[in-house]
């Protein structure tokens, strides 16, 4: 039988040469075992790290750090916080300590209460700061910038200014009492004293108010600024800078309306 002939020969080359065909590629599926064992490996991890956290005694509360106490003791604030040492760190309420904290301790502004791996509790304290004090009796009352009456401490804390609430009970005054009310009188008083000049604040000794629209100021050399309301602080403080500059011998500067401002007395 007579072999191919040349021309076949040359078509099977031509076919043999042509381009590979592509190879199918087949992937495995992951055998039920391998499944079973990473997900046992999955369940144990999570266990550990369960009992880590909660069931064993590496990561308990040990100690409880206090920082931003002024007049406060770091005492008293792990008192009020009452921080529960020997618990899980992780299950730690920060939330309640910080309202506890809050609550007994009205001297407190503001307190963070942190986590500090692997067995501690900071309570970082920001305590309010008195802008003004009401006497009573023996006893003074310290006002922070909010008009939040806080604190009553027996003697007056130097360089803050006495606030006099004594509103007349008739006539305008006493309208403007009970418009306003006595704590909204306090909150005015309180943006006075922050508007106030500094070099003018450093010597106020007095903040008088008599009504809503009649906040006067006490220096402690005697001299007496009549401010009005706490609106157009930023003008008033303006204006009564420059005229104390060009009337240093008064001694009663009026800058309730500040667009006319007065000075008088020598």
């Amino acid at each position: 039988m007579a072999g191919p002939t040349t021309a076949e020969r040359g078509e099977r080359q031509q076919e043999s040469s042509g381009p590979p065909r592509a190879r199918r590629f087949r992937f495995r599926r992951p055998r039920l075992r391998t499944i079973i064992i990473l997900g046992a490996a999955v369940v144990l991890l999570g266990g550990v790290t369960l009992w880590v956290l909660y069931g064993s005694n590496w990561l308990r509360v040990e100690r409880v750090s206090v920082s931003g106490t002024r007049v406060l003791t770091p005492a008293q604030v792990r008192e009020a916080a009452d921080v529960p040492v020997g618990d899980a760190l992780v299950s730690v309420d920060t939330e309640a300590i910080a309202a506890r904290l809050s609550r007994k301790l009205p001297r407190v502004d503001e307190v963070d209460v942190v986590r500090s791996w692997p067995d501690g509790i900071a309570l970082k304290v920001t305590e309010r700061t008195p802008v003004l004090t009401v006497q009573k009796g023996k006893n003074f009352i310290e006002v922070d910038d909010e008009g939040v009456r806080y604190a009553t401490v027996s003697r007056a804390p130097k360089g803050v200014p006495a606030l006099k609430l004594e509103p007349s009970r008739s006539g305008p005054a006493a309208a403007s009492l009970r418009r306003f009310g006595e704590d909204r009188l306090v909150r005015e008083a309180v943006r006075v004293a922050g508007a106030v000049p500094d070099a003018v604040a450093r010597r106020t000794r007095l903040v008088e108010v008599r009504s809503y629209d009649d906040i006067s100021l006490e220096l402690s050399d005697g001299r007496t600024v009549a401010w009005g309301s706490g609106e157009q602080g930023e003008h008033k403080a303006r204006v009564l800078t420059a005229l104390m500059k060009a009337t240093p011998d008064a001694r009663h500067f009026d800058v309730s309306v500040p667009t006319a401002p007065a000075s008088s007395g020598s």
